[in-house]
Parts: C-alpha cells; structure tokens; sequence
C-alpha cells in the first residue's frame, strides 16, 4: 500500500495544479523501474507532466548510486539538485551511472531552499530509503495526486511530495548609503581610526563580490531549467489536442511569465550590487 507524504507546502488534489518535487521509495529494483516507466505512461496519458526523473539505490553495504534513462534526465533540473542532495545526504562510496553529468554530484549538498524543498522533507525520505531500498526521483505537473498514488500504489511504493515554489528568491538588497557613510567617515578619519574603517570596506567590497557571483551564477541556473520546462511544454503543446493542448499552452505561457520574473528580479538585485561595487571601488581612490 502506498503512503503518501506531502510537505507544508504541498496542495495536494489543487484544481490549478502545481510543479512538485517527489521521491518514492521503493523495496527493489524492479519495482523502482516499474515506477521510473510508470511515470512515462502516467505523462503519455496525460495525468501529469513529466518534467526529469531518476533512480537512487543504496545497496546493503551503503553505497549509493544513481541511475538516469536517456532523454529527460536530471541533468540542469531540480531533480538534479536534489538527487545530488540526497546522494550527499546518503553519504558512502558513490557509483553514478550519469555520464558527463557524474561529476557534478558526488560529495555535493545543495541548498534545498533554493529549491523550495524544506529540511524536514529531506530527513523523511533519508529515514525510509534505508540500505537496499530505492528511490525514484522527479519533478512532476499534477493537477491531482490519485493518477500517481493508484499507479504506484500497486507496486508498493512510499511516496513523498514537495511543492515547488515555496521559496522566494533573495534580492540581495545592498544598503549604499551604510557604503557611502563608511567612505565618508574613512576620508575624513586618520590613524587607527582611518585603517578600521578601510578594513570596514573591504569587507563589504568581498561580501559584494559573493553576491555578485551567486547571482550571476543564480540567473544562469534558473535559465537551463526554465529552458528545460519550456522545452517540454513546447513538445506537449505541439503533440496534443483539445482540451490536453489548452492546458499544455497554458502551462507554457504561465512558465515563460514565472521565469522571465524570476530572472528580472534578480537582474535588478544584480544591478544594486554593481552600483554598491562601484562605490567601493570608488572609495579606493580619495579622490572620487
């Protein structure tokens, strides 16, 4: 029988639907791979949209490995990021069967925030994927939880469910004027006085820096995985028809809105903190 698990943030059976994280545990192998085809089917029919999946197995003696069927894998999606969190979570030695894409999960924890997937969502899957059990791993569309659950239910998984978009990015507000105060009382300062307050700003200059690259990195990501679901909806869009094609369409045109202001919400925290760098590079020259 299978259990369902959903975390706070869930609305599981909600008549807009919504992207959701989940992993179901599995006993074996095989019904692991019963339910990585499953969702194939359950997407062919049209009950949910299937956006990546992958297995993760622990074996008896603790090792985890990961393994991806081609075509929509987790390669630049959130399954990715979280199969990778749950590798590292796992801990042991690792075989992944993930090609290029190996590398960039090994010994690797993601921030799950980022992901809008909660800690204690986490901690349940790592208490029931015990050794020798199995995983499957995917970011789903559903407008309701029975099309999965009774398909899995038949094959004896333990399903878990996270709503994506619980979490809200962070803008990185950056306070210029605190900036602009530090180089005024710096210029007009000497002594000691003069180098605590220049040691002052050069560590909000790094603290910058670190902001600036996580959100030119933040911006980069969200764009290969709104180009991953974008992609898929393009494809469900074009092979569909009727009321299946309407919803496809209006599940693309509302992706294409939620990225495009995520990535303007970002650009303006980008462009803040370019302005505040500028400051500080300002303040090196007495002069400016």
């Amino acid at each position: 029988m299978t259990t369902t698990r959903n975390s706070p943030g869930s609305r599981p059976g909600s008549p807009h639907g919504t992207d959701k994280l989940i992993v179901v545990v599995f006993t074996d192998e095989r019904q692991a791979h019963q339910g990585f085809r499953a969702l194939k089917d359950l997407d062919a029919e049209g009950s949910i949209l299937l956006y990546a999946r992958a297995v993760i197995a622990k074996d008896p003696s603790g090792k985890v490995t990961v393994d991806e069927e081609s075509g929509r894998g987790p390669a630049g999606t959130a399954v990715g990021l979280l199969a990778g969190s749950l590798i590292g979570s796992l801990g042991g030695p690792l075989g992944v069967a993930l090609g290029a894409y190996a590398g960039s999960l090994g010994g690797v924890v993601y921030d799950l925030a980022k992901l809008g997937v909660e800690a204690d969502f986490l901690d349940e899957v790592k208490q029931e994927l015990q050794p020798g059990k199995y995983a499957l791993v995917a970011e789903i569309w559903e407008d309701s939880v029975v099309p999965l659950d009774t398909r899995m239910s038949g094959l004896g998984g333990v399903v878990f469910r996270c709503a994506r978009g619980e979490f809200i990015d962070d803008e990185n507000t950056v306070d210029k004027a605190e900036i602009i105060r530090l180089k005024t009382e710096r210029d007009r300062a000497s002594g000691k006085a003069k180098a605590e307050l220049e040691a002052e700003l050069d560590g909000a200059r790094n603290k910058l820096l670190t902001q600036r690259d996580w959100l030119e990195e933040k911006i980069a990501a969200i764009r290969r995985e709104g180009d991953t679901k974008i992609n898929t909806l393009q494809r469900e869009a074009a092979v569909t028809q009727g009321e299946t094609k309407a919803r496809a369409e209006k599940r693309l045109a509302d992706s294409r809105a939620h990225y495009r202001a995520r990535v303007d919400k970002l650009r303006k925290a980008l462009q803040l903190v370019k302005e505040a760098l500028e400051i500080c590079d300002g303040s090196r020259n007495p002069s400016i």
